[in-house]
Order: C-alpha cells, then sequence, then structure tokens
C-alpha cells in the first residue's frame, strides 16, 4: 500500500487550499485516513482523521473550524479542504492511513501504519 498526496502549494494568507490523498495497492480492509503537518523543529502535528464510513471526523484543534477532511472510497481518496489558511499553517502535510480502521484516540501517530511522503502548503502573509 502506499499514499501520494498532492494539492499543495503557496497561498496567501486567507486563501484556501485542498490536499488529496491517494492510495494505491490492496486495501481490502475499511481504513482510517488521517492527515498531519509536519515543521522543522517540532512534533509531527494532527490535523485531522476521518473513519471508513466518514461517520467519525476529528479535528486538531488549530484547524477547526477552518479545514475540512473528506473522503470518496470508490476513488481510494482522501481530501482536507483548507480554509482561511494563516502562515502558521505552512508545513508539509502527510497524509497516514490506520489499516485497523479505528475511530477512537485517532490523533494518536502510532496509529498509523502506512504514511505518504507529504505536500509542501506555504501560506504567506
Amino acid at each position: 500500500v502506499q499514499l501520494v498526496e498532492s494539492g499543495g502549494g503557496l497561498v496567501q494568507a486567507g486563501g484556501s487550499l485542498r490536499l488529496s490523498c491517494e492510495v494505491s495497492g490492496d486495501t481490502q480492509r475499511r481504513y482510517t485516513m488521517g492527515w498531519f503537518r509536519q515543521t522543522p523543529g517540532k512534533e509531527r502535528e494532527f490535523v485531522a482523521a476521518i473513519n471508513w464510513g466518514g461517520d467519525m471526523k476529528e479535528y486538531g484543534d488549530s484547524v477547526k473550524g477552518r479545514f475540512t477532511i473528506s473522503r470518496d472510497n470508490a476513488k481510494k481518496t482522501t481530501y482536507l479542504r483548507m480554509d482561511s489558511l494563516k502562515p502558521e499553517d505552512t508545513a508539509v502535510y502527510i497524509c497516514a492511513l490506520d489499516i485497523i480502521g479505528r475511530s477512537t484516540y485517532t490523533y494518536y501517530a502510532h496509529q498509523y501504519n502506512t504514511w505518504g511522503q507529504g505536500t509542501l502548503v506555504t501560506v504567506s502573509s
């Protein structure tokens, strides 16, 4: 199983971006997907998670009300819509897959088995 992120780029503060994470390979389990972000010198930060059915969505405190996670299981793709972006949102955004499909404690990075390479989001002031 591999994850490939896309959609990152440079945007002005207040703008929007939509990131995508496509899953390739044999995934017969009802997996949970998460988004994390990483900046140099800081720990990986939980951004959002969504379970297979989409009835569980969880967000990190710093993005609540601005970011929206969604998924299209037929396309094996998870999305992260980011609105009202701030310079402090600048980071490499990384998607992750939890093959067990948990719906609790999804903010724990260690629950995820597979990680993408990340896509860079830069928000200018």
